[in-house]
């Protein structure tokens, strides 16, 4: 079985692959001070909850947050007895390296959603993730990585908003019945809401138009489908495509030595 784990500036997850579908996955809250030990202790609970009973032999990561990689590459090698593959290492081969400015780093997270989308979708792709931050990233016709936006998330600019202005409380993001908000919340509201369709609408409008090709737009993340219910902003959605593009990368590097 391959341990999948995909930690973000907020939550880290991780997924169970059979080499054929997901057995099950949990998320937690992202924390730079936990141990391996202490990871151990909340999977295999976790594990034992969910009456999963599976040997881990391989592991993959792909980490936005460097000081966690550490404790995660312990809690591979002294659990399960595997040296894990970690996304954006010099050891960790990609299928196609990104066509980036010299000396540029490119994020874990980006690397590992181009992998996936190209996989599942084929090339020329807009990968619209919302996390911490909403990132699109640009997937040639080759599948290479070649750039892309980076825009605040809508949950810290919500959160921007609150701890900024004294007077505006913190309200959760949903569509707005209407887009003149008639008291503060549901001004906030459409502001957020509606700002961020415009947002997705008006980059992924001018990537094609700078790229001057059709490009769909796959979008992942958690308030993905809400955005979609508003607006045919994407044409596919993959709730799990960061964890399907670390097994497409684990599987090119079994290949690849």
């Amino acid at each position: 079985m391959l341990l999948t784990i995909d930690c973000g500036n907020t939550n880290t997850v991780f997924a169970v692959w059979d080499g054929t579908t997901f057995v099950a996955s949990w998320r937690r809250a992202t924390n730079a001070h936990c141990t391996a030990d202490e990871y151990y202790a909340w999977l295999r609970t976790s594990m034992n909850l969910r009456d999963i009973d599976v040997t881990i032999r391989e592991c993959v990561i792909s980490s936005t947050v460097p000081r966690v990689v550490f404790n995660l590459r312990v809690l591979c090698d002294r659990y399960f007895d595997t040296r894990p593959l970690v996304v954006g290492k010099p050891d960790c081969a990609l299928p196609v390296p990104p066509r980036v400015d010299a000396g540029t780093t490119v994020g874990p997270d980006r690397l590992v959603n181009t992998a996936g989308a190209f996989d599942r979708h084929g090339g020329d792709l807009i990968v619209v993730d919302f996390g911490t931050a909403t990132t699109f990233d640009v997937v040639d016709h080759d599948g290479a990585y070649v750039g892309g936006a980076i825009a605040p998330g809508v949950n810290l600019s919500l959160e921007a908003l609150h701890m900024a202005a004294a007077a505006l409380p913190h309200v959760d993001i949903t569509q707005p019945q209407r887009v003149v908000g008639t008291n503060t919340v549901a001004c906030m509201q459409s502001g957020i809401f509606w700002g961020y369709v415009g947002l997705i609408k008006e980059l992924s409008a001018r990537i094609r138009a700078e790229r001057d090709r059709p490009m769909k737009v796959i979008a992942t993340g958690g308030l993905a489908p809400l955005f979609q219910q508003a607006e045919s902003l994407f044409d596919a959605f993959e709730d799990d495509l960061t964890m399907h593009g670390l097994t497409v990368i684990h599987e090119f590097n079994k290949d690849f030595t």
